[in-house]
């Protein structure tokens, strides 16, 4: 079955665009891809008073205008979310969490094991840049490991796996790709906002991010320090047969092909999903309610090869930047 429009009391006109694009994923949920990556407004409750909604994680630290002008769009403008509820803390959910979280004068609630990285008390452990192959994998590097800072604005989700200002919502815990990650679930359509436990599109290929090439894909291989949990993550989602699924990277799969590519890859993990020459492939990050307490040594090629993933990046971002200005002097010219 296709994924049907989302109810936000009107017609909502989706917009496409290289660096910015909207979609919808279930009766009140609609997803924003800023880049690379997604995040998503909720409604509470779906159907319901389109002035109380809930955004689930902040993306690239260049998002924040994209954020604001589809919010405005879909609950009004001016009207601000109840909260900020992050799947996990990495730099490319977090990217805007700061400044919106301040702007609009909102709690952050995120699982216990993510809150070292929001208030200033830990980094994430380092990448794995040769996991799996690809620029992105080969850059990741270069991203932000944090902390964020966000002192007492952060709190940790409710014990009982309820989701605040979300009745109709649970979250699960799916550690592997961070410790605390979590995923969001809505048992009455079976719609799963799954994070980075899993991806519908291959993240770490620069190609495959730039088309949105759609299938069902292990989290990341880059920023995954615990492949054992990373893989009873997805077990775990594969057994709440999720009609729909919108993950942190990828566009929202449903249907058949969503339960058989999930279905595949909780039965085939190892093979599909883990590196064979990574990091942590065999030996996972140890983490604590203070950050990382036990980090694998490093493998593959020496710290001057990052010097080359860094030229390739700088390549990847001027193909971005010239394909963005050429997309924009053909919007002129017509």
């Amino acid at each position: 079955m296709a994924i049907e429009t989302p109810t936000f009391g009107g017609v909502v006109p989706f917009t496409r665009n290289l660096l910015h694009s909207d979609f919808p994923v279930a009766d009140g949920v609609c997803g924003l891809r800023t880049i690379m990556v997604n995040v998503y407004f909720l409604n509470a409750p779906p159907g319901g008073r389109l002035d109380r909604w809930v955004l689930v994680d902040a993306g690239l630290p260049i998002s924040a205008h994209a954020i604001r002008s589809e919010a405005a769009k879909l609950h009004g403008r001016g009207v601000k979310p109840e909260a900020i509820i992050l799947t996990h803390a990495h730099f490319d959910h977090t990217g805007v969490l700061e400044t919106l979280a301040t702007e609009w004068d909102v709690p952050v609630y995120a699982h216990p094991l993510e809150i070292p990285y929001l208030t200033g008390k830990a980094s994430y452990a380092p990448p794995d840049p040769w996991a799996g192959g690809g620029l992105m994998s080969l850059t990741s590097p270069l991203y932000p490991r944090g902390p964020l800072n966000l002192g007492g604005r952060v709190l940790p989700l409710p014990l009982d796996h309820s989701m605040p200002f979300l009745p109709d919502w649970r979250w699960i815990e799916t550690p592997g790709h961070s410790p605390g990650h979590v995923s969001f679930f809505r048992d009455s359509d079976r719609t799963l906002i799954a994070g980075d436990a899993f991806v519908t599109t291959k993240q770490e290929s620069m190609t495959s991010v730039l088309t949105q090439a759609q299938g069902v894909y292990g989290p990341p291989r880059y920023f995954t320090h615990d492949w054992q949990a990373a893989e009873e993550s997805v077990k775990a989602l594969a057994e709440l047969n999720p009609h729909i699924a919108a993950t942190g990277h990828g566009t929202p799969m449903s249907g058949e092909r969503l339960t058989q590519q999930l279905d595949q890859l909780a039965h085939h993990f190892r093979e599909l999903a883990v590196p064979s020459n990574g990091r942590y492939a065999d030996e996972p990050v140890i983490s604590g309610e203070d950050g990382p307490e036990e980090i694998p040594p490093a493998k593959g090629p020496p710290p001057r090869a990052y010097l080359y993933a860094g030229a390739a990046a700088l390549g990847a971002a001027a193909m971005i930047a010239g394909v963005t200005s050429a997309t924009k002097h053909r919007a002129r010219s017509h």
